[in-house]
């Protein structure tokens, strides 16, 4: 049995079948940092919805390694020691219940799950006894591999990143509210004044950019019988 520890970000979602996301791009810095750009344990986004095209599925979407350019998308890889769990919980106990696991190891993305897990928390067990379903990690450019069985579909691979965001537009006015409140902030540049309010339309900051994704689809009934539940993913480093 595989032990992995908490090595990465947490992202948390409430899921009740409608779109959710929670995002994080390189603010960690024991994953990554503007300067030195992004590893494969730095969760940039976590999707939880219902299928658009099946109601009586659900899809999660982890994306890693953000900020990745065009150019260099075709070397991003996944780390053969990092394992991404996606976490749930069904009794609002904070606790998950089920855990879908996934690991890529050379090139070959396998899903486990969803299972009760040996050990919650920090610390995991990888789940090697439970059902699972794997694929060939999808090259940049190519045409998507996609694995299925258990009545599970997933996918890992090079991505654009679909989060929109006018970053440097949120830093301004994050600047004002601390500039209002009396904090000590950096002053706008050419004596203009701090921005209140996004543009419309705003700038995407993460235009042109890739990350690396792992896509699992699975039917409903597969997470029990709760009809809300609360989801996380982590990122975790073999031990």
């Amino acid at each position: 049995m595989k032990k992995l520890i908490f090595a990465g970000v947490i992202l948390v979602a409430g899921a009740t079948g409608l779109y959710l996301t929670a995002a994080d791009h390189i603010d960690a810095p024991a994953v990554g940092t503007l300067s030195e750009g992004s590893t494969a344990a730095d969760i940039t986004d976590y999707y939880a919805f219902e299928s658009p095209s099946n109601a009586d599925n659900y899809v999660f979407v982890v994306n890693v390694l953000g900020l990745t350019a065009p150019g260099a998308t075709a070397q991003a890889s996944f780390d053969n020691d990092i394992m991404y769990e996606f976490n749930i919980d069904n009794n609002a106990d904070n606790v998950e219940d089920l855990v879908i696991q996934a690991v890529v190891e050379n090139g070959v993305l396998t899903v486990y799950g969803p299972t009760a897990p040996t050990s919650t928390g920090l610390q995991s067990t990888l789940e090697i006894g439970a059902s699972n379903v794997s694929t060939n990690v999808t090259a940049y450019g190519s045409t998507p591999s996609i694995g299925e069985a258990n009545g599970m579909t997933v996918f890992a691979g090079p991505r654009d990143d679909p989060f929109y965001m006018d970053f440097f537009k949120f830093v301004d006015i994050v600047n004002g509210a601390g500039d209002a409140l009396g904090l000590e902030v950096a002053e706008p540049a050419n004596g203009s004044e701090y921005a209140t309010s996004f543009d419309d339309p705003g700038a995407d900051t993460f235009a042109g950019t890739n990350v690396l994704s792992v896509v699992v689809e699975l039917p409903k009934s597969m997470l029990g019988t709760s009809t809300t539940f609360s989801s996380w993913v982590e990122s975790k480093a073999k031990q």
